[in-house]
């Protein structure tokens, strides 16, 4: 199995109990291939995680990894770019044909922020016919934006968990399809490569169940709600309420990250068990977030009777908080 993160030096940390976790829930299989596609990561860093990982191996069991470092990423694209706010880093999952080995043929990208928690042989060998990439659906993409971007009555992707054949990415020209399409709309896309990724491939991403991409929006909004602001359909309800109890795998979406002080995610724990086995044992904790969780968590209770206006005031203020944070 090939798995592959991008990620700077900052999350090293959150990379090496990512890995822990893929590791601890996949002991049977015979090999896992971790690439790095990395952003100006310090050589002691990556020395430290490629020795760590090779710890994991055993006479039976083999576990590599491989650094791929980007340097200076606008080198890889012949325009100008705006990524809003977010690390330019999240670009990388757009060269994958130009990056990775020639000799792969499927590699599963996944997050930084991710935590894996079961196995995962089912979603490697998922047969995707023709497609490209799989993806999980992000029920609370708005309709209004996904008519921006001509996806109206079209399922809207997170790319945070990708399955992509690699055969198919080549042969179908996704790569360059996607960047084509970001290049259309001159570098500046609300969620860049995301936005990108579905502009471009609408229609032709493969729907995986989203216990692959399991996030709190399945746990601050209800059924109804989801499946009222989607024009397309998630699971039926006791498919979405037995994913919830037993996820495979989380994505810490948003600001509510189990390594940031006060934090009460309902997977924190977890995550720190996998990070604690790590080299980086109560490493890339993040101090100064308790007042905001404060604020957040008096938010999440005064806004749980009217879920729409409450997703209604959530995007109304990410565009807001990315401006800040490209302005810093």
């Amino acid at each position: 199995m090939n798995i592959l993160y991008t990620i700077n030096n900052a999350y090293v940390p959150q990379a090496a109990a990512a890995i822990t976790s893929v590791c601890e829930n996949n002991k049977g299989m015979d090999e896992i291939h971790f690439y790095i596609m990395s952003l100006k990561v310090l050589e002691e860093e990556e020395k430290r995680l490629t020795e760590y990982v090779r710890s994991l191996s055993d006479s039976e069991h083999e576990r590599t990894i491989e650094f791929i470092e980007l340097e200076d990423i606008s080198k890889y694209f012949d325009f100008s770019f705006d990524t809003s706010g977010w690390n330019p880093i999240v670009l990388a999952r757009l060269l994958l044909d130009k990056l990775l080995p020639k000799n792969l043929h499927r590699i599963l990208y996944l997050d930084g922020d991710t935590m894996v928690r079961k196995n995962l042989q089912e979603l490697w060998h998922t047969d995707m016919g023709t497609c490209s990439i799989g993806a999980c659906m992000e029920p609370t993409c708005s309709l209004k934006r996904k008519a921006e971007m001509g996806l109206s009555g079209i399922p809207y992707y997170n790319a945070g968990v990708l399955l992509i054949d690699l055969d198919n990415w080549k042969a179908n020209e996704t790569g360059k399809e996607i960047i084509d399409y970001y290049q259309a709309h001159d570098g500046k896309l609300f969620a860049n490569d995301q936005d990108a990724i579905n502009g471009s491939q609408k229609g032709k991403i493969y729907t995986l169940p989203f216990t692959y991409n399991y996030h709190n929006t399945y746990d601050l909004y209800r059924y109804r709600l989801l499946t009222k602001n989607c024009d397309y359909l998630v699971p039926g309800p006791k498919d979405v309420h037995n994913i919830k109890k037993d996820p495979c795998i989380i994505h810490f979406l948003g600001e509510d990250r189990p390594w940031r002080e006060g934090s009460r995610h309902r997977f924190r724990d977890e995550y720190l068990e996998y990070l604690d086995k790590t080299p980086w044992k109560g490493k890339g904790m993040e101090t100064g977030w308790r007042l905001y969780f404060c604020f957040w968590n008096v938010f999440n209770f005064l806004m749980k009777p009217f879920p729409v206006l409450r997703l209604y005031i959530i995007n109304t203020l990410v565009p807001v908080v990315l401006k800040i944070k490209a302005k810093k």
